[in-house]
């Protein structure tokens, strides 16, 4: 059994198809607390998230770094030594937790699981998001020497780290933040591959022109931003 004490935070929007599946496959020896952050879904997310055996939060202010705030919230409630982040539409392979956690207790405080490093069903990551993916993390290295090779959503940081980042972006650019930051701080940071394959339902970011367009610019004015704000 896993020894430290990790919280399972999964926002979640309209994925009744599929956060079940999700909580279902999270290793239960590995986490002692799963919770769902219903974003304002208006099908049932959240009874099919319940039904699974997760904590079920409800955030009605939308926006993806909001719900991670909120789930983040109620997990340091009960203390764990750390939060892992994963998204509620089963595009990543929520098993493959222990890859991350075993990557944190070789003395990391921030690993992300690379889709870029592991495997990827044809047409999961759509051409926008491995663009935009690529861009971010080369302007990553040029501004702070720091190599990343995608700003997945499956990710996992200890706890102590965590509050020290203070997090506050509500929207998209909340994981380039958390990156951001870790690279500022100096950090101790890791990628593992994961899987990646094509997510059940639309999805909200890079299933859409605007979406696409919305999350590629907060990405980088969030980058940009943290040139000259200290953290």
């Amino acid at each position: 059994m896993n020894v430290l004490r990790v919280a399972v935070v999964i926002p979640a929007l309209n994925e009744e198809r599929s956060i079940g599946q999700v909580v279902a496959r999270l290793p239960k020896d590995c986490v002692h607390e799963i919770i769902v952050v219903d974003n304002g879904s208006t099908d049932g997310t959240a009874q099919a998230a319940r039904s699974a055996g997760a904590t079920v939060l409800h955030e009605p202010r939308r926006g993806y770094g909001t719900a991670c705030l909120t789930g983040i919230e109620h997990a340091l409630k009960n203390a764990p030594d750390a939060i892992a982040f994963v998204d509620g539409d089963l595009s990543d392979y929520p098993e493959e937790l222990p890859l991350l956690l075993h990557a944190l207790e070789q003395g990391n405080d921030l690993v992300i699981g690379s889709r870029m490093l592991g495997e990827r069903e044809p047409g999961a990551l759509l051409p926008q998001a491995l663009i935009g993916n690529t861009v971010a993390c080369f302007l990553l290295r040029c501004f702070w020497g720091v190599r990343f090779t995608d700003l997945g959503p499956f990710r996992v940081i200890r706890t102590d780290a965590l509050q020290r980042l203070r997090m506050s972006d509500g929207t998209y650019g909340w994981t380039v933040e958390m990156q951001v930051k870790a690279a500022k701080m100096g950090l101790r940071t890791a990628e593992v591959p994961v899987r990646y394959r094509k997510r059940i339902g639309t999805s909200k970011v890079t299933g859409t022109l605007g979406g696409s367009i919305n999350a590629s610019v907060k990405i980088l004015y969030t980058i940009f931003k943290y040139l000259f704000v200290k953290v």
